[in-house]
């Protein structure tokens, strides 16, 4: 079978439908994980007690079971109880709590890295811990576990393509559902892994330019 470039033009339109439902659903995944990275991390960093275990135990409940088995539990599972979501806000969920976890030790490391003598001004300076925390340890932390984070947002944009087992129509699902019809595999699996490709490198592009930014104050 000959590569079909006729073939793959006719299925653009219906490609890039399936790529602008990955870039949306990544994108808040990776904006909702970060704010859970970062409010998990300073919960735990402050050792607030009610709220540390039920960190504690989120992240290895997360790191610990198939994101397949959690994304089954969001779109099939919660409307038992009451709590009916859309494929895509099952979708951003899921990816938001994956990530969320990993984010929170990313952080964590990050925050582990901030020199002791930064707290010690700080409280001379009598700057409360949460203080602290917000305006000197996070920030630091950030710069420093963001190339983790980075690693974390781009599994977390591969990862999307599970959402097809819901029945979500993203890049993966679109691919999957024309070769089932047409059985032109080599055509779609080559343009989504492009356009995977292009996402990841656009990621990796912005977050090298964030870094650089953020680094920019400390550079001589």
């Amino acid at each position: 079978m000959t590569f079909d470039w006729a073939y793959l033009s006719t299925q653009w339109p219906a490609l890039i439908d399936g790529f602008w439902l990955t870039v949306k659903v990544s994108l808040l995944g990776i904006l909702f994980s970060a704010i859970i990275g970062i409010v998990g991390a300073g919960i735990r960093q402050l050792k607030i007690r009610p709220l540390v275990p039920i960190i504690v135990c989120y992240v290895e409940l997360i790191r610990n079971t198939p994101i397949l088995v959690q994304l089954f539990f969001i779109f099939y599972g919660l409307p038992s109880v009451g709590l009916s979501l859309s494929l895509f806000w099952s979708g951003v969920l899921c990816l938001s709590l994956w990530a969320g976890a990993y984010q929170i030790e990313n952080i964590r490391g990050g925050l582990i890295t901030v020199e002791k003598g930064m707290q010690e001004a700080a409280s001379a300076l009598n700057i409360r811990p949460y203080g602290y925390l917000r305006l000197i340890a996070i920030p630091i932390a950030f710069r420093s576990s963001l190339p983790s984070m980075l690693n974390t947002s781009i599994s977390l944009l591969k990862n999307s393509s599970y959402l097809q087992a819901i029945g979500f129509a993203e890049l993966t699902f679109v691919a999957v559902d024309r070769i089932a019809t047409d059985f032109r595999a080599i055509e779609m699996f080559t343009a989504i892994g492009a356009m995977y490709l292009t996402l990841v490198v656009v990621i990796s592009l912005a977050a090298r330019q964030l870094e650089h930014r953020l680094q920019q104050p400390f550079r001589r």
